[in-house]
């Protein structure tokens, strides 16, 4: 039988109350609590993981820093960028830490297939990328058996924010998104959301995308 997962669509919604929340529910959630998935935008805001070193942050300008608890090093987040948090009880599931992301990455692999994209996943350098330049990363927390934190995919958003860190730890690296390889319109976001939806249900076989979507 499949787990029913909630997924909200939470609009844009700011990052310091959004972290705290997600550890709220993992502290607080027990065995019968159902996985969640948020998905949403946040306002421009930089994050530097438990790895993150400050020679990474070259010009941050007013967007504000934010030292927070997932694994990684330092990302970008703005409008035009769709995030996904899941709050999944993995030792329910079964799943170790590395195939619990590998399984994210090809579920964003898979949705980006959707639109002609030939994005790749990437073992060792986590996140997804295409011809080299990097459209998806991951950052990730384990607590209690249970994850939180997660995605952010570039869909159509100001890259000029990133050129004022190293992405990831990596200097030079090069961000994309998808509204460079597929026609501009108002419905991207949400069409990659389904698409995303639909990669998850596909690497995810043991929960239910559909059940229980929230607003």
């Amino acid at each position: 039988m499949q787990l029913p997962v909630d997924i909200r669509w939470q609009g844009q919604a700011d990052y310091l109350a959004t972290w705290q929340a997600m550890q709220d529910i993992t502290n607080h959630r027990g065995a019968e609590t159902t996985d969640a998935l948020w998905l949403l935008e946040h306002p421009p805001v930089y994050t530097q993981g438990q790895a993150g070193k400050p020679e990474h942050l070259l010009l941050p300008g007013n967007i504000p820093v934010v030292q927070t608890d997932r694994g990684g090093q330092v990302t970008y987040h703005g409008p035009g960028q769709l995030v996904g948090y899941l709050l999944f009880d993995l030792a329910r599931m079964g799943l170790g830490p590395r195939l619990f992301v590998e399984r994210v990455e090809d579920a964003l692999v898979q949705a980006l297939h959707a639109f002609g994209v030939p994005a790749v996943a990437n073992r060792d350098a986590h996140g997804v990328y295409i011809d080299g330049r990097k459209i998806a990363s991951l950052g990730m927390r384990i607590r209690r058996g249970c994850s939180y934190h997660g995605f952010a995919l570039n869909v159509d958003m100001d890259l000029a924010p990133w050129r004022g860190i190293n992405p990831c730890g990596y200097a030079g690296l090069q961000m994309c998104q998808l509204r460079d390889f597929v026609p501009v319109r108002a419905s991207l976001m949400a069409e990659i959301r389904a698409a995303v939806l639909g990669g998850l249900q596909q690497q995810f076989p043991e929960l239910d995308f559909g059940r229980r979507q929230g607003a």
